[in-house]
């Protein structure tokens, strides 16, 4: 019962710590990147389609991203979807294929998106802390139901909170790992 609260707890934070890097991947950083379009929802026949199930998107250079939609009667609806989004970018088309020029962020652009990093990340730490809190209130009631001794419960919570340190520490690298991606020019 200890250890399947201990394996919960982990596995738990391993995912908060995927999400965020999931969902950091999504802020533009100056440079091209596909994941840059995966929460964009096309209109497509009256059904809202992820883009990058619409189309191959690929980069052929380091600040441009190339989308090459499989039916090219949804170009427009694609087009129109990169414009409504709010990635800030304007879509160029030849017909064929969309280009997307990812344009040189300004310096206070930077800042502001090191801003939202480390919100995002701030509210990854707090659910780690919220999935440590838990399995502590689980070791606790166990103490309670005396299926563990106190002495084993203080040493189970001294191992949860190491393991909340880890992934707090994790959290941090991949903060820091984004901030240098967007800082750098």
């Amino acid at each position: 019962m200890v250890a399947k609260t201990y394996r919960e707890a982990e596995e738990r934070m391993e995912l908060a710590v995927d999400a965020l890097k999931r969902d950091l991947a999504s802020i533009r950083a100056g440079r091209a990147s596909p994941s840059l379009l995966d929460k964009i929802m096309v209109d497509y026949y009256g059904t809202a389609t992820p883009l990058n199930q619409l189309a191959t998107i690929s980069t052929p250079e380091p600040r441009l991203l190339l989308i090459q939609p499989w039916d090219k009667n949804s170009i427009s609806e694609c087009e129109r979807a990169i414009l409504k989004s709010d990635l800030g970018l304007t879509p160029a088309t030849d017909g064929a294929v969309i280009r997307l020029a990812i344009p040189q962020l300004t310096e206070e652009r930077r800042v502001e998106l090191t801003k939202v990093v480390r919100k995002r990340t701030e509210e990854a730490k707090i659910a780690v802390r919220n999935l440590r809190r838990e399995a502590n209130d689980r070791l606790k009631n166990m103490e309670r139901n005396g299926d563990i001794s106190q002495d084993r419960q203080y040493r189970e919570q001294e191992r949860i909170q190491k393991l909340t340190d880890t992934y707090i520490e994790k959290l941090e690298g991949v903060l820091a790992t984004k901030e240098e991606e967007i800082m750098e020019v």
